[in-house]
């Protein structure tokens, strides 16, 4: 009776009532105040509910939208982890010192030095200045500081030593890295730390690193052989600057032979000076000593640098193009994970559609339904970004924490990232409430008398997703053109210039072409199951299923479709990758080849005496006493610097050889027309082009190897690893020149150009060239390309080179292993050969070849794709079997037999999975290909075809296998509920 009012008159004594209407009052139809905060209200209090109801549901989504927050929170906090501070370069490098000072290379005054990483230097002037003098840093240390010292050396070790002090079988000496410095000096607090045992406090007790006590095969306790005599190690160090795992002796200052030049077991090294005290050093003060060759890290400075620094320190040294990935690939992993939410949503509103309906029947509005679904998505979503972000941040913090405890030195420190966590966060909780939504609305929709009846929302599917997928679709396309179209066209430079507007048209391209292919998954599914009656019954059953429940099927399948898109594009990417990386891999000399000097030091003052030579045979005896695995050894002859006073004519005022010295080298020069299109800022127009590919093509990228061989056929074929061609040998014979690169050779000519080796002239960027003498010379050449770019320019005939004055000697001594020696082996050969060119220590480097290892990183691509598209369809086909559960008992009633659900389940998760990776993988390889070819990110897009096949055939057979192995054949009886 809400248009009246019951009134009581009086004065009677009885009481009388009448019905009448006030004339006074008005028809009130104004919106109760606060009243869709009211609804919200009930909303989250009936989803706070229904998610205590249906636990395992809930915690399943909670798992979908923590593990990729986790993830991405995690992974940013680890790579920002990776970052030095300066204030972490401080601690580590300085302790409590106020500075450190050292040498500087430098060839002029000119040099600056970053502020913070005082290593790296820069200079506009590249002309060396014969009168400037590098002053000891030493000597300009200003007064009021006490100064600690801290020595580089390389001792000579033997290992393979027992403990008892009797040589084992295969005793070597090993080159090791020491450190004479006052370690446990309490201004070394932060740089140096006692992990175990006691001071050294004898003069023939040490400490050493972890990493030697397992090198070595020792304890503390133990004494350690080195070539000026046996030492106690009595504790171990952690150097804040090393990982744990190097193998590092410590000293003291003036311990033993340290500090005497002569000491032929402790050749010394660069010695650096620690300042204490409490007056900072200046960047001024810093400035002028870098006029003097001296670089100085300041504590004042590193802290606040009063000019840019260049080193990627701090939150800077994340670059852009990190962040970019970082999205993409956590749109990708959220819109999987949110459309598996989406499925188990749908199923979850299917399940509470009696009581919605009820509501609604009571008078509660369409938004206040859809907002019962809605709230659980933030619920949910809310409970799982937060602990997805503690997750992400505590593990992060947790690998930090137990690496540093490790002693690696990968991560300086933990740092949280809060961008990448606040978006991750924030793009989780709009996956999940956006994964609520649609089934939301459908539940919203539904007639409330029919869902009274039945117990079942009816299929609400209208023509919007299928239109709005299809404009999706176009603009999409339109995005990845437009990309291409400004990848591909135009100058090089202004390609450059807006590398970032391709990259954001093609990712997001990417991402709006798997919006729509979601959207399309429904029409897709209704094609596909359209005739299905020459199917099996299992086959055919999951088709109509799959149609009929289309609101569970096309998340499912879009789940996967979500899983496949990143697993593909991620290994076309790494695809690409690898095989740039072997394009571009420097290679020393062939594979499982060392190459090993034989020519001496050129003289480096005037009045100094030349090294006496190496001898070939005596470097082959100890190479071949050491390695069983030799096959050959060649001599390798090249031009050599004769008597060459380095330090002289630095400003070129001299010719290159007088007086009997030579210091010229050589080089082939390049043709018109043969160098490598660039633009004018130096970028590579085509990495294909075969002008700027093979051997040499970098301009001077020599390795070990003489840039110009001097023999004939048989220096040839140990250099090509291969008989050489006829053409070759004849070229050889008649004194023409074989070049191993045909960017050098044009019409049957190449060009031999010399230079001064003292006249170093600026290069592109900061690289130093030279410059060419006028004394080019005109030679007949054949083009015998190796089958790998080896840094030489080719062979010349020893008559050829005679009849050019090129003064010729013994280079490297080329040697062919069977196989690629174990690091016992390198210590036994390094230090036979150290004996063999009378030094202390010397370096064995044996070319391992290309990278191998790539199709084992790609095939792990494929292996953690599988396994996430094998969760996504192993959940969507759990939550069909669930929701299906209730036919699934009338088919049991009606007679079918239980291995019927068995196959049901198989052949449910085969079309899911089969229709996501097959819409998955075009939308990843598509965009993939373009952003490698538009961006230029690598010289050519690979497509790794048998991974990709993999991810199509084997991993829905496999998922299928799975779901038949483990869905239940029977299900327990129960009673059914009516009109369901």
């Amino acid at each position: 009776m809400t248009a009246g009012s019951w009134t009581r008159q009086r004065p009677c004594t009885i009481p009388q009532f009448s019905w009448h209407r006030p004339a006074e009052m008005a028809l009130d139809v104004a919106p109760v105040p606060h009243a869709r905060w009211h609804s919200f209200r009930l909303a989250l209090r009936m989803a706070r509910r229904d998610i205590g109801r249906h636990q395992g549901r809930s915690l399943l989504i909670i798992l979908l939208v923590l593990l990729p927050v986790a993830g991405m929170t995690g992974a940013a906090a680890l790579a920002q982890s990776m970052q030095e501070t300066p204030a972490e370069r401080v601690q580590y490098q300085l302790g409590s010192t106020q500075a450190r000072f050292r040498s500087m290379p430098a060839s002029n005054a000119e040099t600056v030095q970053d502020p913070v990483l005082e290593t790296a230097t820069m200079t506009r002037n590249f002309t060396v200045d014969p009168d400037f003098t590098p002053r000891n840093p030493r000597d300009a240390i200003p007064a009021g500081y006490d100064v600690l010292t801290e020595t580089q050396l390389t001792l000579t070790v033997r290992a393979g030593i027992s403990r008892a002090g009797a040589p084992r079988g295969g005793a070597s000496d090993v080159p090791v890295m020491a450190k004479a410095v006052d370690a446990l000096n309490p201004a070394f607090t932060g740089k140096y730390r006692l992990l175990d045992g006691r001071p050294a406090a004898a003069k023939d007790e040490i400490l050493v690193s972890p990493g030697a006590l397992e090198r070595f095969g020792i304890r503390l306790g133990d004494r350690l052989t080195t070539a000026d005599g046996t030492f106690a190690v009595v504790g171990t160090l952690r150097d804040a600057t090393y990982s744990d795992g190097n193998p590092i002796l410590f000293l003291r200052p003036g311990q033993a032979a340290v500090g005497s030049t002569a000491a032929p077991g402790y050749p010394l090294g660069e010695t650096m000076y620690y300042l204490v005290g409490s007056k900072p050093v200046q960047w001024d003060q810093i400035r002028d000593l870098n006029r003097d060759g001296i670089a100085v890290l300041s504590r004042a400075v590193a802290l606040d640098p009063q000019v840019p620094s260049g080193a990627a320190t701090g939150s800077e040294a994340m670059p852009a193009a990190g962040y970019v990935a970082g999205v993409l690939i956590g749109t990708l992993a959220l819109l999987e994970v949110g459309l598996l939410a989406g499925a188990a949503f749908a199923v979850g509103a299917k399940r509470q559609v009696r009581e919605l309906a009820l509501l609604a029947a009571n008078g509660a509005e369409a938004p206040t339904v859809r907002a019962v679904v809605t709230a659980a998505g933030l619920w949910l979503g809310t409970i799982a970004v937060a602990a997805g972000a503690v997750l992400g941040a505590g593990g992060a913090a947790a690998v930090v924490a137990v690496a540093r405890h490790l002693g690696s030195v990968r991560f300086p420190g933990f740092h949280l990232d809060m961008l990448p966590t606040v978006a991750a966060m924030a793009m989780g909780l709009l996956a999940c409430v956006l994964a609520a939504v649609v089934p939301a609305r459908q539940v919203a929709r539904q007639a409330v008398l029919g869902a009274l009846k039945s117990g079942r929302a009816p299929a609400v599917s209208g023509p919007w997703p299928a239109r709005l997928g299809a404009l999706l679709l176009i603009a999409a396309i339109t995005c990845l053109g437009a990309g291409r179209t400004l990848g591909m066209t135009g100058d090089l430079d202004a390609v450059a210039a807006r590398t970032p507007l391709v990259a954001a048209l093609l990712i997001g391209g990417a991402v709006v072409a798997v919006a729509a292919l979601v959207l399309l998954t429904g029409t897709f599914v209704k094609i596909l199951t359209a005739r299905t009656a020459w199917l099996p019954l299992p086959l055919r059953m999951a088709a109509r299923d799959s149609a009929r429940n289309r609101s569970r099927t096309v998340p499912a399948v879009a789940a996967v479709l979500a899983a496949a898109t990143l697993a593909s594009a991620a290994m076309v990417l790494s695809a690409s990758q690898m095989a740039e990386a072997k394009r571009t891999h420097m290679w020393a000399a062939q594979e499982n080849q060392v190459s090993l000097p034989l020519e001496t030091a050129p003289v480096q003052s005037p009045g100094t005496a030349p090294a006496p030579d190496i001898d070939p045979a005596a470097v082959d005896a100890a190479l071949r006493r050491e390695l069983s695995t030799v096959q050959w050894t060649q001599v390798l002859r090249g031009p050599v610097l004769s008597k060459c006073n380095m330090q002289a004519s630095a400003g070129g005022s001299r010719p290159a050889s007088d007086h009997g010295a030579d210091c010229r080298q050589y080089k082939l020069a390049v043709p018109a027309g043969h160098e490598c299109p660039a633009t004018p800022q130096g970028r590579v127009l085509d990495g294909q082009d075969w002008r700027c590919n093979g051997s040499m093509s970098a301009a001077g990228s020599a390795g070990q190897l003489p840039p110009l061989v001097v023999g004939g056929v048989d220096e040839l074929r140990a250099l090509l690893g291969r008989e050489p061609s006829p053409a070759a040998v004849d070229a050889l014979n008649s004194g023409g020149m074989v070049v191993s690169n045909p960017v050098f050779e044009k019409d049957g000519k190449a060009t031999l150009q010399s230079y001064d080796v003292r006249q170093p002239v600026p290069g592109p960027g900061s690289a130093v060239a030279h410059k060419p003498l006028n004394n080019n010379k005109e030679l007949p050449a054949v083009v015998e390309a190796p089958e790998v770019p080896i840094p030489f320019y080719g062979v010349l005939p020893p008559e050829t080179a005679s009849k050019l004055d090129i003064h010729v000697g013994n280079s490297v001594l080329l040697a062919q292993l069977s196989a690629y020696p174990e690091a016992v082996e390198q210590d036994r050969a390094a230090a036979a050969l150290a004996q063999v060119y009378r030094i202390q220590a010397m370096g064995f480097y044996v070319e391992p070849g290309a990278d191998r290892t790539g199709s084992e990183l790609l095939w792990l691509i494929v292996g953690t794709s599988a396994l996430i598209t094998l969760s996504a369809a192993g959940i969507t086909t759990g939550l069909a079997l669930a929701d299906a559960r209730a036919d699934h008992m009338t088919l049991a009633g009606v007679g079918a037999p239980p291995r019927l659900r068995k196959a049901l389940a198989g052949a449910q998760s085969l079309m899911t999975a089969s229709l996501g990776t097959s819409l998955g993988v075009a939308a990843g390889v598509v965009p993939a290909v373009l952003l490698v070819g538009a961006t230029r990110m690598f010289a050519e897009p690979v497509i790794p075809w048998m991974p990709l096949l993999a991810l199509l055939v084997a991993v829905p057979l496999t998922g299928s296998g799975l779901a038949w192995a483990f869905a239940r054949a029977r299900l327990p009886v129960s009673r059914r509920s009516p009109g369901t």
